[in-house]
């Protein structure tokens, strides 16, 4: 048996304990390991987080002269007007639990991610990583997951993939 939900939702941070709930009683039901459990739900809020915060709003002026690339034709949806597409206030989760792995896709319609950005190890030294504002969220995704891709749906925005090897509670309904 397999369990697969997705949950199209408001970029409003009221959004984010929601997919964390909902993820944890699929969890719960199905019999994960609380530890495994709580590990992807942190996850889950932090990638749910940078849709909230970075997801949308996008606009692209496509007239020269404009702000936007000249003859850019904007989001789908915005028919080249350079108005926010309708799903530029909504973002999506995705989670499939099947057989020994979890897998949780969060897509937004927003810029995406900026084409130089570099997923690395540590930076130079405890201090600079603690002062880093950008980027700590998708550095505790990576932390806590087995395989993490961060990408860009070209003119759509921005997919965060990461999945997770589980672990059983005695009598589990999803066994391997």
């Amino acid at each position: 048996m397999s369990i697969w939900w997705s949950l199209h939702l408001r970029r409003e941070a009221a959004s984010v304990p929601l997919a964390r709930r909902f993820l944890l009683g699929t969890m719960e039901t199905a019999g994960v390991d609380p530890d495994i459990s709580f590990d992807l739900s942190v996850a889950l809020s932090e990638a749910c987080a940078n849709a909230v915060e970075h997801g949308g709003d996008r606009t692209v002026l496509g007239e020269p002269g404009e702000p936007g690339e000249p003859g850019d034709l904007g989001e789908p949806g915005d028919s080249g007007t350079g108005r926010p597409s309708a799903d530029s206030g909504q973002y999506r989760v995705t989670a499939y639990l099947d057989g020994e792995k979890c897998r949780i896709e969060v897509s937004d319609s927003g810029p995406g991610f900026p084409a130089r950005r570099a997923l690395r190890p540590a930076a130079h030294s405890p201090q600079a990583e603690a002062d880093a504002e950008s980027g700590r969220g998708l550095d505790l995704i990576q932390q806590l997951s087995d395989h993490v891709q961060f990408g860009n749906r070209p003119g759509r925005g921005a997919v965060v993939s990461f999945d997770k090897v589980l672990k059983w509670r005695e009598g589990a309904l999803l066994t391997v």
